[in-house]
């Protein structure tokens, strides 16, 4: 049963790296009709919102090493899983941007180096926003990020709508970071797309493992106060 939950994510990490970055990066600027940061946004909320239909009830529909983390400390996922279920996402990550990267080469004048959707603070985020600002954005939305998810899926909630509801909380997550940082939240789709740029997008990938996680970490604690059952 392992093995089949290590594929589901490895394939649903796939498919969130691909959809939400291949949309930044095919997709975004079109000329003309270009689906910008609202078209990205719900790009990444529905990869989730799909793939967790589509596999969740095979491997929890994690996607992202920080939800692993989040709900181990949140007391819903094994600690004997936690590292082959990171390796395997970011195995997914990691193939999606090399897809993504053929797909994008094909175009004449395709430069890496402009960013392929890529995580980034100071002079590499897209608004210019600081390290410090791209630190607070990343831990907060991760950990409410992980509320969510903990309390959609907790036993009390509504049956049936987790996935919608993490989805469109990605969705809206995205809507308010992608001029800070692009948008993480997520060490593999970080991970994915920065080491085919190299340079200046791994030099900064620690930001992005570092904060989603912690974020996690926060948010997992949090629920356990206010979800505790009485």
């Amino acid at each position: 049963m392992t093995t089949k939950q290590y594929g589901a994510e490895f394939l649903g990490t796939f498919w969130l790296v691909l959809g939400g970055c291949g949309s930044a990066v095919l997709a975004a600027a079109f000329p003309g009709l270009g689906i910008g940061f609202v078209g990205v946004s719900l790009a990444f909320g529905l990869t989730v919102l799909t793939m967790a239909y589509a596999v969740g009830h095979i491997s929890g529909g994690h996607f992202n090493p920080a939800v692993s983390v989040g709900l181990w400390a949140g007391g819903r996922f094994p600690a004997s899983q936690l590292l082959p279920y990171i390796v395997a996402q970011v195995l997914g990550g990691l193939a999606a941007g090399g897809v993504l990267y053929l797909i994008a080469s094909g175009k004449a004048g395709f430069d890496v180096s402009a960013g392929f959707a890529s995580n980034g603070f100071g002079e590499h985020s897209p608004g210019g926003y600081s390290m410090q600002a791209a630190l607070i954005t990343e831990v907060v939305l991760t950990a409410f990020f992980l509320i969510i998810i903990l309390g959609a899926t907790d036993g009390r909630a509504p049956a049936g709508f987790a996935p919608i509801a993490i989805g469109l909380a990605l969705t809206l997550i995205h809507l308010i970071s992608i001029p800070v940082t692009n948008t993480s939240v997520n060490p593999a789709r970080s991970t994915g797309v920065a080491i085919y740029v190299g340079g200046w997008a791994v030099q900064q990938l620690w930001l992005f493992w570092l904060a989603p996680i912690v974020g996690a970490l926060l948010g997992a604690a949090a629920y356990r106060v206010v979800g505790a059952k009485s």
